[in-house]
């Protein structure tokens, strides 16, 4: 959709005398012009600019490949003994000459972009929105040159709104894919790639990390030689297949279960810091090939740089800041990043950042990290990055377009006010809803700051804001304002939808607090039911092709239909509701460690923070006193499964039956029916359900029994496994 403005006054660079007419009433005398050998996107940046021109004026412009006339737009025409630093734009007006160009054909496509933004006004909030001014008349000031290196040279924001729509992510000057200039199939976490477990491990363990006395397959031994000599040969076909390519990743998997073997560690002692071993090996990678950059991890248990190895020249150190808090800029409240971020700068001017800006494990949730993006990039660039890689969802977020947008703006210019972009493009995209939204946005992140305890994880959840910038007043007064700015635009169906899609995040945190007592919250009548809520989250989500919940597959359809199980489980009589439960094995950590998350009536989603008891390493044992002894003939117990966190189902759930509360009788044993193995999926939610014979019994106990462990083939082999529970329903 083109959103049309018109201008009272004609378009004017500045409020000079001396000025040209580029368009007078609907016609203009000048043509674009272009070189005899211009490239595709110079001849692409052409069309661009004629495209524009005639969407403000009606002024048609002939492109040509003539000799420069009198009065040209010239595109690409650079004088070619100007030394452009990598990136530069450039347009300028002199003699009535108008000539636009960039260090390279992609920078002089980038600098008509710039023109039209700056310029013209223009502005490209998404693939479909779009505010273009019209008037019939277009001045520039006479004499002027403008001219600009951006600081980042390769820019990324990691939103399918760019891969998915190359001509967007050209407008916003940002990469068209996550992995530029990267060789197909070796882009990140490669080692197991490179010396593939299955091929190696059963007659070599010896090529794997050495942990608490046994060789693992979770990372490489860094210094056996025969692991050197396969991975450079790795490397080697990898150019070969891939020539375009000039980057590839040597890096670490996606653990921390490095080796420790007596070799590996004696660097690691003497770096004081595992990236010893890692630099050590990377550099002799690097050194095999000198034309191409080698990309490496400064990730988790490598980010801290070695005390004395420096990387080589073309070894790319990519940083990754996945461990810090988001309600706050990472030099407040990520100091250790920071320190790390420093002492790489000090070894390399080779730096890519991989920076982290939504919640992985809740892509729709509020997420009040806005305010951070600006002094994150700030922060990276006066560190010498020139590489940042802004790892959003690329599936929708919660307001997904102004993310992607207000962050590709940042990367471009990082010394821009974000406010007056985030205003600038609330008003273009959600025009009489804008006060509401933005009204929206500055207090959620008011509310994050004034809670200096809250630590915004990528891998949290909801339902820790409960209390804080999620507590049950904010819901309210969130979902208030989204009313208010539905009822703004409702004869305006395009951008209702958007607004619609914005509310989603407060819809879905109204639906995950529900949870917390779903009994209640079906027969509160003070505002929308929960199943209409849940509705209108449906077919919002449908309408605007969102599928994804989270990274970990887990889907929008798996979590409707989830939920409308759960809102059917809570409208059921259960005998074991609100009854006194006794743990036999100690828990850990979630849901306060209180054993009565079993009975509560408070039911978990897909993420271990909400409502889930967990037990690391053991089983869940518990005992429910039913009170009095009841005719059962139905018992259920939920457990979930986070196969990337090591959180796995049960083997198997025992029930077990007693009177006196000393002797139990077994019921059943639950197998679980979907076994772990590499293929498992990795979120989901089983019920170990028995149903059966009547039985009276007064006390339950429940065994869960745990793996204790990670297989061989988990990227945490040998690490404890975890079991989580939740409400155990007795009929």
């Amino acid at each position: 959709m083109l959103v049309l403005g018109t201008l009272a006054i004609m378009l004017f660079s500045c409020q000079s005398s001396s000025s040209i007419t580029l368009v007078h009433n609907g016609h203009s005398e000048y043509t674009i012009t272009l070189a005899e050998q211009a490239s595709a996107q110079e001849i692409k940046a052409a069309e661009v600019l004629k495209e524009y021109l005639q969407q403000i004026s009606g002024a048609e412009f002939a492109i040509t490949k003539a000799e420069v006339t009198a009065k040209n737009i010239q595109i690409g025409l650079a004088d070619e003994t100007k030394d452009f630093q990598e990136g530069t734009v450039s347009y300028s007006v002199m003699d009535e000459q108008v000539i636009i160009q960039g260090a390279s054909p992609q920078s002089t496509l980038d600098a008509v972009y710039t023109f039209l933004e700056k310029e013209l006004g223009c502005r490209f909030y998404s693939p479909t929105v779009e505010h273009i001014p019209s008037s019939p008349t277009i001045k520039l000031a006479n004499s002027f040159q403008f001219e600009y290196t951006p600081p980042v040279s390769t820019r990324t924001v990691h939103s399918r709104l760019f891969y998915e729509n190359p001509e967007f992510a050209n407008k916003l000057r940002v990469t068209t894919e996550a992995f530029p200039r990267y060789a197909p199939g070796a882009r990140v976490h490669t080692f197991h790639r490179f010396v593939p477990a299955g091929v190696y491990y059963d007659e070599h363990p010896e090529y794997y990390a050495l942990r608490n006395g046994k060789r693992i397959p979770t990372q490489l031994c860094l210094t056996n030689e025969a692991v050197f000599e396969i991975v450079k040969d790795t490397v080697t076909a990898l150019m070969a297949r891939h020539p375009e390519a000039d980057v590839i990743s040597v890096s670490q998997d996606d653990n921390t279960q490095y080796c420790q073997c007596p070799n590996c560690e004696a660097i690691h002692e003497r770096e004081e810091a595992p990236s010893g071993s890692m630099i050590h090996f990377v550099n002799r990678i690097a050194q095999a090939f000198p034309d191409k950059q080698i990309s490496t991890l400064a990730y988790q248990y490598t980010r801290k740089a070695p005390k004395t190895l420096k990387p080589e020249p073309n070894v790319l150190i990519t940083l990754c800041s996945i461990e810090c808090d988001r309600s706050a800029p990472i030099e407040d409240n990520c100091q250790d990043f920071t320190a790390d971020l420093v002492a790489w700068g000090e070894k390399t001017d080779n730096i890519r950042i991989w920076d982290y800006t939504t919640q992985f494990t809740n892509f729709l949730a509020p997420f009040p990290n806005l305010m951070t993006l600006h002094p994150n990039i700030e922060l990276f660039v006066q560190n010498n990055a020139k590489w940042i890689f802004e790892q959003h969802s690329n599936q929708p977020s919660e307001l997904f377009e102004l993310r992607s947008y207000l962050t590709a703006q940042l990367l471009w210019d990082p010394t821009a006010n974000p406010a007056n972009i985030m205003d600038d493009f609330l008003a273009g995209y959600y025009q009489e809803a804008a006060p509401f939204v933005k009204d929206y946005i500055t207090t959620i992140h008011e509310e994050i700051a004034q809670d200096s305890s809250f630590f915004l994880f990528l891998y949290g959840d909801p339902s820790q804001g409960f209390r804080s910038f999620l507590r049950d007043d904010l819901l309210v007064y969130y979902d208030s304002l989204y009313n208010e700015a539905a009822k703004a635009v409702a004869k305006q169906p395009e951008v209702l939808q958007r607004v619609q899609e914005a509310r989603l995040s407060v819809d879905y945190a109204i639906l995950e607090h529900a949870k917390t007592d779903l009994q209640q919250a079906l027969l509160q009548s003070s505002s929308m039911p929960v199943p209409e809520r849940l509705e209108r989250f449906k077919q919002t989500t449908q309408e605007a092709n969102i599928t994804a919940m989270n990274e970990m597959r887990y889907t929008v359809e798996e979590y409707i239909q989830l939920y409308q199980q759960t809102l059917e489980r809570a409208t059921r009589p259960n005998l074991a509701s609100k009854k006194t439960v006794t743990l036999l094995e100690k828990p850990k950590k979630y849901a306060q460690e209180d054993p009565q998350a079993l009975t509560d009536g408070a039911f978990g989603g897909s993420n271990f923070y909400a409502n889930w008891l967990g037990f690391e390493g053991n089983n869940l044992a518990a005992v429910i006193d039913l009170e009095q002894p009841m005719e059962v003939k139905e018992i259920s117990a939920a457990f979930l499964q986070v196969t990337n966190h090591i959180v796995f189902f049960p083997k198997e759930v025992q029930y077990l039956a007693s009177n006196d509360g000393a002797s139990y009788r077994p019921i059943a044993v639950i197998q679980n029916q979907s076994p772990l193995n590499p293929k498992s999926k990795i979120n989901d939610i089983q019920h170990f359900t028995y149903k059966g014979t009547p039985q009276i019994f007064r006390y339950l106990k429940i065994i869960g029994v745990n793996h204790e462990v990670a297989p061989v083939w988990h990227h945490a082999a040998d690490l404890p496994s975890w079991v989580f529970a939740d409400e155990v329903e007795v009929r």
